[in-house]
């Protein structure tokens, strides 16, 4: 079975048709620059604009940086505080054919980990945690996604926790990745002091070079790569488009 995933970063926008029996990308994805400033309109072309290129006219699911209710965007992380209040879900339908589901970026890609990858299978309460422009996270209980939690801004010394421990700070403060896993270790400290997870996924682009960076964690949970990388957020999306039928 196919399905289509779209995923809205500060960065960059991309897509690709998605093989929903094996969890995995068909063909090349397609990559465009986030428009700046990030506005919706300009952003809703360039979504648009990656279905037209795939010539996909069925239901696709679209991920967006900041919580998501019934298609309505609550907050808006490293994109313009514009989206904050708007109708993505309606802005999206008037431009692609198929019908849109939307959902946080971060959620998606839990949901792919949690069905296809790292977290398959797994019961208790699981933590996938995206490391990039800033931190996005997407919890799990016995399987069950919780949505829309925004672990990225717990305090951690008195500062949100994704102005020091994102991939983002890293690359800004021309961190080691030794100097960085400290800051993210502390980051882990505080988030496990609430949550007490059975296992931490640890994914966005970062998690290519996990092998650098995870085994000099010292929490005292579990922490392991996510195994779609960067591609979760896209293979979650189309997941989500085609199992939430009920809208």
């Amino acid at each position: 079975m196919q399905g289509f995933g779209v995923d809205i970063g500060g960065s960059g926008i991309k897509g690709c048709l998605v093989d929903l029996d094996q969890g995995k990308l068909i063909g090349e994805r397609l990559r465009i620059e986030t428009p700046q400033p990030s506005l919706p309109e300009p952003v809703y072309g360039v979504v648009a604009q990656i279905v037209a290129h795939f010539g996909w006219t069925g239901r696709i699911g679209v991920t967006f940086p900041g919580v998501m209710k019934h298609g309505v965007a609550h907050t808006a992380a490293n994109v313009d505080k514009s989206w904050i209040g708007t109708d993505v879900d309606a802005g999206l339908d008037a431009l692609i054919p198929g019908t849109v589901e939307t959902l946080n970026d971060a959620d998606a890609a839990g949901i792919a980990e949690m069905r296809y990858g790292a977290g398959r299978d797994k019961r208790g309460v699981v933590l996938m945690l995206t490391f990039g422009t800033g931190i996005g996270s997407a919890l799990f209980v016995d399987g069950h996604l919780v949505p829309n939690t925004e672990f990225g801004h717990i305090q951690v010394d008195g500062e949100d926790g994704e102005r020091r421990a994102s991939a983002a700070a890293r690359e800004r403060e021309e961190l080691s990745y030794p100097e960085w896993a400290q800051r993210v270790d502390r980051y882990l400290d505080v988030l496990e002091a609430g949550v007490w997870p059975d296992l931490i996924i640890v994914g966005g682009g970062v998690s290519k070079k996990a092998h650098k960076w995870v085994p000099l964690l010292s929490t005292r949970t579990p922490v392991v790569p996510a195994e779609l990388q960067n591609d979760a957020g896209i293979v979650g999306a189309a997941l989500a488009a085609q199992e939430r039928t009920d809208r």
